[in-house]
C-alpha cells in the first residue's frame, strides 16, 4: 500500500486515489467531519457523535445531525469549508472527490480515512470496523458487526422461504436527463439481492440511462426508485408515464415503490431495515418479521 504522511486509507480504491492517500495519525481524533450519510450513522452507533464538527449533505440520519454545519455534496467538497471547522480527522467513502480538494487537504496535513464502501454485508461489516478504528471504538464497532450481521443472518433465514424472486429494476434521477437504471456492483443491485429479488438489468456494472427498449426487454415485475428520484420525475403518474414502463409487468401491475433513498442505499448500520422493509415489498405473501430492524 503507498503511504504519504498524514491520510489513512482503510479497503480498496481506484488507482488514482489510491495514489493520493496514506497513513493518519495515531492519535485519537476530537473534532471529526464525517462525508457520507452512511459514516455519519455509523459514528451515531458508535457512540461519537459528540465527536462531529461538521457532516456533508447525505448526512440525513439521526435528525440530530442536520444540525451540524455542512460541507456541501460528498462528491464535490471545498477543502476551504472543510478546513474552517479545524478538524482533526476527516472520515469519508472512497465516493469523496474531487481529487484535488483531497490532495489539498494533505497537503496541510489533515489527517484523512478513506473507508471501503462495498454493496455486500461483508462490505458493510469492513466500513464499521474501519470507522470503529478509526475513532478508538474497537470494542463497540465489534458488536455493531455481530449485531448487523445477526440481524441480516434473520432476514436471510426467513427469505430462504422464497421460492419465486421478482425482477427488480431500480430507476436513479439527479434531475439531469432521462432516468438511469442500476446495473451490477451498485448498492441498488446489493440491497435487491439481500431482499430476495434479481436486478432485472444486466451486462453492465453502475449506472447507465434508462432505454426504452431495455426496459421493455427486461420484464421487471417491480420497479424500485427513492423518494427523492420520485419528486424530481415529477411524482407517481410522472413516472408511470415513462416510455416503455406500461409495457412492463411492474407497470401493468403498479408494482412501483419509492423508499428512503439513505436508508435503501446507505449501506450502513440500518441495512438490516431496508432489506427487510424492500423484502416486505417484494414479498407481500411472506409474513417477514422485521422488528429487529428497528
Amino acid at each position: 500500500m503507498n503511504k504519504w504522511k498524514g491520510i489513512h486509507i482503510s479497503g480498496i480504491v481506484g488507482l488514482a486515489l489510491l495514489a493520493s492517500i496514506v497513513n493518519a495519525a495515531e492519535t485519537l481524533p476530537h473534532r471529526i467531519v464525517s462525508v457520507g450519510g452512511s459514516i455519519t450513522e455509523i459514528i451515531y452507533a458508535l457512540g461519537s457523535e459528540n465527536l462531529i464538527v461538521g457532516v456533508d449533505s447525505s448526512s440525513l440520519w439521526p435528525q440530530q445531525a442536520k444540525n451540524f454545519p455542512q460541507i456541501g455534496y460528498q462528491r464535490a467538497l471545498s477543502a476551504e469549508g472543510i478546513l474552517s471547522l479545524s478538524p482533526d480527522l476527516i472520515l469519508t467513502t472512497e465516493d469523496a472527490g474531487p481529487l484535488a480538494t483531497l490532495e489539498q487537504l494533505r497537503k496541510v496535513g489533515v489527517s484523512l480515512t478513506v473507508v471501503p464502501n462495498k454493496p455486500t454485508i461483508d462490505g458493510i461489516l469492513e466500513k464499521i470496523r474501519a470507522v470503529a478504528q478509526a475513532i478508538g471504538k474497537k470494542s463497540e464497532g465489534r458488536v455493531l458487526v455481530s449485531n448487523t450481521k445477526q440481524k441480516m443472518q434473520q432476514l436471510q433465514n426467513q427469505l430462504a422461504l422464497v421460492n419465486d424472486k421478482p425482477k427488480v429494476m431500480f430507476l436513479f434521477s439527479a434531475g439531469r436527463g432521462s432516468p438511469m437504471v442500476s446495473g451490477g456492483d451498485t448498492s441498488a443491485d446489493g440491497m435487491i439481492t439481500h431482499a430476495g429479488g434479481i436486478n432485472a438489468v444486466t451486462g453492465f456494472n453502475g449506472y447507465k440511462p434508462l432505454n426504452t427498449e431495455a426496459m421493455i426487454a427486461a420484464r421487471p415485475d417491480v420497479i424500485l426508485t427513492t423518494d427523492r428520484s420520485l419528486k424530481i420525475l415529477g411524482g407517481l403518474p410522472k413516472l408511470m408515464a415513462l416510455p416503455g414502463l406500461l409495457q412492463t409487468p411492474a407497470g401493468q401491475l403498479g408494482n412501483v415503490f419509492a423508499m428512503d433513498g439513505l436508508l435503501l442505499l446507505g449501506l450502513g448500520p440500518r441495512t438490516p431495515q431496508a432489506a427487510a422493509q424492500l423484502g416486505k415489498l417484494l414479498h407481500p405473501k411472506l409474513e417477514l418479521d422485521d422488528s429487529f430492524g428497528e
